[in-house]
């Protein structure tokens, strides 16, 4: 089984580059983050002509993720518990049956948090306690559990091509790296680095030209519970879709797994 994450950066704007991916790699689930789409707006039908289950939890020219499965979706959740002001649309997963048992597979798009000292940081740390309160709950079940997507976290000075550049900043900081810590702690697997000691970077910055220098960062991320753990086979980063025409900033990350 092949389980993808994808920030698509707009899914309006990508949905072509999508439809071909899609197509071309047919992996079993992905991931969408950053739809940037009401659920009445996303390409739903395009998608399910691909044999594609679809399910999404969108919000108007921001946030928004979505999971689309060969599989049909046996439970569907939308949204972190824990604050319910939270209008933000940044979770969703989904509960597929397989021969080799359940999979839970939860998207999330981790607030980025910048700049650093503003409410946003503080509500990137707060959404951080309240996915470490999920987890455990999640954990607690014993399943084959996948928790992937952008989480807006540079886990190590590896996971950086020029890691001083990022000192400071909300996906640097101690207080993020801290609650990243805590959730490997509780059991989860970093998926990448369970394969590779080598730089993988999963983002190139529009901005910097960072594509053209190859100045990546590692954000996007599977982790995995043990029951999913033991059944990793590779990751696959797609680093090609950065250098197609009118890509994401963002490449897909693809875990193989022997469900």
């Amino acid at each position: 089984m092949r389980i993808a994450t994808w920030n698509i950066n707009g899914v309006k704007a990508r949905q072509g580059q999508l439809l071909s991916w899609l197509e071309r790699e047919s992996p079993d689930i992905v991931c969408l983050q950053e739809i940037k789409s009401v659920d009445e707006a996303f390409p739903r039908a395009e998608i399910e002509a691909l044999g594609y289950n679809v399910e999404t939890h969108g919000q108007k020219s921001w946030n928004g993720v979505a999971i689309l499965s060969k599989l049909r979706f046996d439970e569907v959740t939308r949204g972190l518990p824990g604050d319910e002001t939270d209008e933000q649309s940044r979770l969703i997963e989904g509960v597929f049956s397989t021969d080799g048992g359940v999979v839970r597979v939860c998207c999330i798009y981790l607030p980025n948090g910048n700049p650093v000292g503003t409410e946003k940081y503080t509500y990137k740390l707060g959404w951080m306690d309240r996915l470490i309160r999920f987890v455990e709950t999640r954990l607690a079940l014993e399943e084959a559990f996948v928790l992937l997507g952008d989480y807006n976290i540079i886990p190590a000075d590896i996971d950086a091509r020029n890691p001083k550049q990022w000192v400071g900043d909300a996906l640097f900081r101690p207080e993020s790296a801290q609650r990243w810590r805590t959730l490997l702690n509780l059991g989860l697997t970093d998926a990448t680095r369970a394969v590779t000691d080598e730089p993988s970077y999963t983002f190139w910055d529009f901005k910097t030209f960072g594509w053209d220098r190859d100045d990546g960062i590692r954000i996007d991320h599977l982790l995995l519970s043990p029951q999913a753990a033991d059944r990793l086979g590779d990751i696959v980063v797609h680093r090609e879709m950065r250098g197609g025409e009118k890509p994401s900033d963002h490449v897909p990350v693809e875990g193989v797994f022997a469900f």
